[in-house]
């Protein structure tokens, strides 16, 4: 089932054909590879962290994990990740389906720059079946992203 809220968000900006529903979860990197058809890299995981006990959302590459330098480096604090019983209560969404759409808008969102090697990058659509199909310049414009950050490591080719 389509989360309605994120339909309606995407529908305002003219990206509603984008969403794709799955039979099965894609609640993990390779649980939505395998759903979409795609790498696991291509899958644009929504990670949820506390900074100066407010939430930001960092959007990055599948193949991607956190720097903890370089995620200190521009937020100045080490990752916290927020607690999983806690993220849909400050996201809006549950854990497998946190999306950069239609969060509150007091979240920031960042964009890694490990998804600008693809021509498509896929996040969740607000729930564990649904993906939103976006090029990454296309995800920028959609999600109102605060900006592109480097805080990856382990997906340098």
């Amino acid at each position: 089932m389509i989360n309605e809220k994120v339909f309606d968000f995407l529908n305002k900006k003219g990206f509603a054909d984008r969403i794709h529903e799955h039979k099965e979860t894609i609640d993990t990197v390779e649980h939505a590879a395998q759903q979409i058809g795609c790498s696991e890299a291509e899958i644009a995981k929504t990670l949820s962290f506390i900074v100066d006990e407010k939430p930001v959302i960092v959007v990055m590459a599948g193949d991607g994990r956190v720097n903890s330098s370089k995620f200190k480096a521009l937020f100045h604090t080490k990752p916290s990740m927020i607690q999983r019983d806690q993220v849909e209560a400050i996201t809006g969404f549950a854990p497998g389906g946190v999306c950069p759409f239609n969060v509150p808008k007091e979240i920031p969102i960042w964009l890694d720059v490990s998804m600008k090697r693809f021509e498509y990058v896929h996040p969740a659509g607000g729930n564990s079946f649904t993906s939103v199909k976006l090029t990454p310049s296309e995800l920028e414009e959609v999600s109102g992203a605060t900006g592109w950050c480097d805080v990856c490591k382990g997906w340098e080719e």
